[in-house]
């Protein structure tokens, strides 16, 4: 595993009647502009990968992520919802109103998504259904797509590994948005920050140093160790070397490329 991360597909989820086989996840080619990009990963975190791998016997083309086993039977809902006025008020929403527990006006509004709200939506569309209103659910899950599911790996993941570390409040973007701006801080080049985030313009990524406040101490104590030589020689012979063999690898396919013409 040589630790270098190639982007070239997405994944998206979406309703089977949007599918070409009528199935809930569209693999498609990534980005919209047809570019792969490529970032190179931590060894910690292909030292994991790698102990992944071995763990599930994956093998070419397999998912390195999939559901694993079978699919856990969906979860009762109770027929009669407990009264609203009993489970107490959400928290404010962006415009600092709050709503009833164990209503749909608190899970669309409100944007709540505790048990008491999301039984109040699903009896809600049960009983549009029921009344002819909307289309009957079939039922039928997707037992054969491995592809996990966004608000599975949500709530039966990523929620849990916060919890456990006491974090609150984050996000996938709020995640990216951290990534862009500690590489920014540590002194990465911005280019390179723009790679990684797959972003098609670098007036992008600069948005991510507005949140800096210490950029400017960053620039000059990176100027700071060029001009005292606290870069490292050690640091300094291996890029020297690394950019001689890459003329090396070049001069040498450049001999190859005008034998073979």
């Amino acid at each position: 595993m040589s630790g270098l991360l190639t982007v070239s597909r997405a994944v998206v989820r979406v309703t089977k009647r949007n599918h070409p086989e009528g199935r809930r996840f569209l693999v498609k080619a990534y980005p919209k502009d047809g570019e792969w990009r490529q970032l190179r990963l931590s060894e910690q975190i292909v030292r994991k990968l790698r102990s992944h791998i071995t763990a599930y016997g994956l093998a070419d083309g397999d998912l390195l992520f999939a559901r694993r086993g079978e699919l856990a039977p969906q979860p009762p809902r109770p027929p009669v919802l407990p009264d609203p006025s009993t489970l107490g008020l959400t928290e404010p929403n962006a415009r600092g109103r709050r709503y009833r527990h164990g209503t749909t006006t608190a899970y669309g509004l409100g944007k709540c998504r505790c048990e008491h709200c999301r039984h109040a939506v699903t009896l809600y569309r049960r009983e549009r259904r029921v009344s002819g209103k909307d289309r009957p659910s079939t039922g039928q899950r997707d037992t054969a797509d491995l592809h996990i599911n966004p608000n599975w790996f949500r709530d039966s993941a990523m929620k849990p590994a916060f919890d456990a570390a006491g974090i609150s409040g984050a996000t996938f973007h709020s995640l990216r948005h951290a990534h862009a701006s500690w590489l920014l801080a540590g002194g990465a080049d911005i280019h390179v920050v723009k790679e990684r985030l797959g972003h098609a313009k670098i007036s992008t990524t600069e948005g991510y140093l507005n949140a800096l406040p210490g950029a400017d101490e960053t620039a000059l104590a990176a100027l700071g160790k060029i001009r005292s030589g606290e870069q490292g020689s050690a640091e300094l012979d291996a890029a020297r070397k690394e950019i001689d063999d890459l003329k090396a690898a070049l001069v040498n396919l450049t001999l190859r490329l005008t034998q073979l013409a």
